[in-house]
This record gives C-alpha cells, structure tokens and sequence, in this order.
C-alpha cells in the first residue's frame, strides 16, 4: 500500500478506532502493512495467534492486539477485535478511485431503462431495455444488465459483470469483476435417442441487500422459482451456486465453493474453500465445512464437518491421523501374525 501524503497520530488512531494506546500517542503512523513486513510509521495487527510472536520483533510503529494481549516493545492499540479494527484502518490510509456521476458517450442505454440520480456509468457499458437502475451506482466499463433487470440503490458493477434478464438485485450489491448473475442453470432432460433436450432457465436470481459477488462467480437461474442470494452473504471468487439454490442471511462461500441444484444454505455458514454440495441439500444453520469437504447430505445447525464424505471434524481429524500410522501398523499386523 503506497503512504498517504499525510500522517496520523497513533492518539488519533486510537480514538478513531475507539482502542486503548500504550505507548507515545504523538508517534506518526503513515500506512498499514502486514507485520511480518512492517516498519517504521507502520500500524500492524495481530488476530492469529500463530503470529504473536513476530510481535515481538516487527519494526512496525504499533500493532493493533486484543486487550490482553502481552506488553511488547512497540506501542499497542488494544480492542476486542483487532480484525475489524485493521480493515478501518485501511479505509483512513487508502483512498480507491472515486468516480464521478456521468454517462460515457460509447454507454448503451435503452430508451425504456430507468436510471436513478447520480449514477456514473462507464464505456461500453450496456443496459438493456425496461432495467431499473437505483440511485448512485456505479457501472463500470463493458458492464451489462439484461432487460428487465432491476438493481437497487449504491450498485457497484466492476468491469465485466453481468446481470441477466428479470434478475432483481437489492441495495448495496457490489459485483467484482465478470460476476455473472442469472446466467442459465444447468438442467437439461435425456431424450429418447440419448441426446439431451435443453431445459428452459425461466426463474431469476435474486439477491438482496448488502451482498457482494467476487470476480468470476457464478449464481445460476432456475428453471422454475428462483436462486436467492439473502441479505449480507459474501460470495467469494470463482464460486458456483446451482439453480434453484438458496444462500442464507451473513453466509461465506469461499473461493472454489459449488452448490448444486436446490442446496439450502442456512445463514451464518461458512464453507471454506472448495468445499462442494450435492443437489437437494440442506445446510443449517451456523454450521462450517472446512476446505476440500464434500457433503453428501444434509448437515445440522453448528455442526464442524471435514473431508469426504464430509464427517464431523473431529472424527476427520482423529482418521487422518490414524491414516497416516496405517503404514506402521500393517507392519505390526504382518509382525504379528508371522
């Protein structure tokens, strides 16, 4: 992150942040930066523990801790969450491009698309006929929004996101570069001669308030009802949801997640990276799948699952241990019956 032109004092930070400071509160802070590289003017955090230590060696100006966290050399800001903390510090340090409300000359509007106040939208952008277009969005270049699309107010569209026909997005939506929402569901039915005969994709995908889609995701149409997206779900990159899927309320899908057809996700769910869902499955509430699990079946609310066919975790983790020693104790076996 380049430094900002000016600097902030770390009694300033403090406040701003609502931390507790140990150390100089007139010591300068210019950037944020990762501790294991941080150095003078810099503010780090530690939220992990396997990093406590590199605490107390970073050059870093001051690291943003929990509130009992040890004393260290450099100067602490103390909070329950220094996570948070750092992601608003970022936000005082770093200013991402601002975009003036305007329509570009090469922007293909419909004359029956409705555009709300203060928009900006960018080159070669198009929108199709009967769009509804909320106040202050911002549409970036080669953006597309079908016909009778409708977004809410505050959308952010990166360049080459795509928003399908009849698809209704709520306020707050940010989709991150070639998103694509309400692109065909995979359905098709086998014919008599063995080919497979295409079945029409007719139901939208909705997604409702404060979600953002990250670049390449994919949330798929449904052939009849709808795929929906709730409020405050964060859908990572390269992501498939299935037709007819539902993704409940503050719900992770990390990157490389595929749900088929008709998942019901609960909200508060985490599924960590390429973790993959069979069609008709139901996820409950609160629950996590670590990376790389494969769920079969339904799994009930809070419950930690691993692995393939995904199992509870502690389960998964006393096997793979026990899949490791399987070589010493064939040979114990063997030895036995000799």
């Amino acid at each position: 992150m380049q430094p900002r032109t000016s600097s902030v004092t770390l009694a300033e930070l403090a406040d701003h942040l609502g931390a507790t400071l140990h150390g100089d509160p007139t010591s300068k802070i210019n950037r944020v930066s990762g501790i294991e590289n941080a150095g003078s003017g810099d503010l780090a955090f530690v939220a992990n523990p396997k990093y406590a230590s590199l605490a107390r060696t970073t050059q870093a100006t001051a690291v943003l801790v929990e509130p009992d966290f040890p004393e260290i050399s450099v100067a602490t800001l103390r909070l329950k969450n220094p996570y948070l903390a750092f992601a608003r510090a970022i936000e005082i340090f770093y200013q991402p491009p601002l975009y003036a409300p305007g329509i570009h000359p090469t922007a293909a509007i419909a004359p029956t698309a409705q555009i709300g106040e203060n928009a900006h939208i960018g080159a070669y952008a198009v929108i199709g006929e009967n769009v509804t277009v909320g106040n202050n969005a911002i549409i970036l270049p080669h953006v597309v929004l079908y016909p009778y699309a409708h977004v809410g107010d505050n959308f952010f569209a990166h360049a080459h996101a795509v928003v399908r026909e009849h698809c209704q997005l709520g306020d707050n939506v940010t989709l991150q570069n070639g998103a694509v929402v309400g692109a065909d569901g995979f359905g098709f039915a086998r014919q008599s001669d063995g080919s497979w005969y295409k079945i029409l994709q007719s139901g939208p995908a909705i997604i409702e308030n404060n979600v953002e889609i990250q670049a390449n995701a994919c949330i798929d149409r449904s052939s009849i009802g709808e795929t929906r997206i709730r409020s405050g779900a964060k859908v990572d990159n390269l992501v498939q949801v299935g037709h007819g899927s539902t993704v409940g309320e503050n719900t992770l899908l990390c990157s490389q997640v595929g749900l088929a057809g008709s998942t019901i996700i609960g909200k508060n769910v985490i599924l960590a990276g390429q973790v993959g869902v069979a069609g008709h499955c139901s996820i409950g509430d609160g629950a996590i799948a670590t990376a790389q699990s494969g769920i079969p079946g339904d799994v009930p609310p809070g419950k930690i699952v691993s692995g393939y066919p995904a199992i509870d975790n502690r389960q998964w983790l006393r096997s793979v241990a026990l899949f490791n020693r399987l070589p010493e104790l064939l040979r114990d076996i063997r030895s036995k019956l000799k």
